[in-house]
């Protein structure tokens, strides 16, 4: 049995046509723990986020979730959030050297996405892709690591917030960036950072911006999918100028699960995207 397997950062909980699962990342406060299996409201939880004092962080998946996600299965592709802002892809990669030494006939692929959110569906709907092809476990692995360099990943946030509170970026950065209502746009880096590319006033400018950026990194008519967390008003017009700029663009809008919506925040924009070699 062939299997895909990613952790919830994707925002991915299905995946039809194929035999599919999402290993749950966790959204931690000193009161609650968020679960992000699917039936989480992300956005009432990014809601009750937006006010809350206490401490906030996020938990991995360890060896024995991606264990029971891989069992049953001979032939397994797993895809895991950057391997730089979370351990799940280490977990990932010890869980199936266990599981392999237990089934020797298996194989496992793990394959860091370094990045996070609409990135990995582009990844994951590629894989299904090859595995229907009926390419072999090799051939499959080496496409993907091709097809991972000429995917990508921007994103748009209104609050610094999380960010701060785990370190990714420093606190004053994020209060002046709410003082000044400016909205961060960045990018996953080709090493899995999140790298500030710029800051810009107001939503508009945000979205003509990331417009810019999708010329910019090699965008011409391949698939874009935009993620948002409690804004489908700016993803829907994202995807209009986008289809507006470049013809032929195959463009959908979805919704951030628990994980990205925790990164995100509440009117923050994620956008995965092919550039022309994909």
């Amino acid at each position: 049995m062939k299997r895909i397997v990613v952790d919830s950062s994707a925002s991915l909980y299905k995946l039809d046509g194929i035999d599919f699962a999402s290993v749950p990342l966790k959204i931690v406060t000193d009161e609650r723990e968020y679960l992000d299996d699917g039936t989480l409201d992300a956005v009432e939880m990014a809601t009750a986020l937006r006010t809350y004092k206490g401490k906030t962080s996020t938990s991995c998946p360890n060896i024995g979730d991606w264990l029971e996600a891989y069992e049953g299965a001979d032939e397994i592709y797993a895809i895991t959030i950057t391997g730089t802002l979370s351990g799940s892809c280490n977990a990932a990669q010890l869980a199936a050297e266990e599981y392999q030494a237990e089934h020797p006939s298996a194989q496992v692929f793990v394959l860091d996405s370094l990045s996070a959110g609409p990135e990995l569906v582009l990844l994951a709907e590629h894989l299904r892709a090859l595995i229907k092809e009926g390419m072999e476990f090799d051939e499959v692995c080496e496409e993907m690591l091709r097809y991972r360099h000429h995917t990508h990943l921007l994103f748009s946030l209104e609050s610094l917030a999380n960010l701060a509170r785990n370190g990714r970026i420093k606190p004053t950065v994020a209060a002046v960036a709410r003082m000044l209502n400016i909205r961060v746009i960045g990018k996953a880096s080709d090493v899995g950072e999140l790298d500030v590319l710029c800051k810009t006033r107001g939503e508009h400018g945000a979205l003509e911006r990331i417009v810019l950026e999708l010329k910019g990194h090699g965008y011409t008519n391949g698939k874009v999918i935009i993620a948002h967390c409690g804004n489908p008003a700016a993803a829907e017009r994202l995807m209009h100028m986008v289809r507006a700029v470049f013809e032929g663009a195959q463009v959908r809008v979805t919704e951030c699960g628990g994980l990205c919506s925790y990164y995100a925040e509440l009117g923050g924009l994620m956008v995965g995207f092919e550039d022309a070699d994909a």
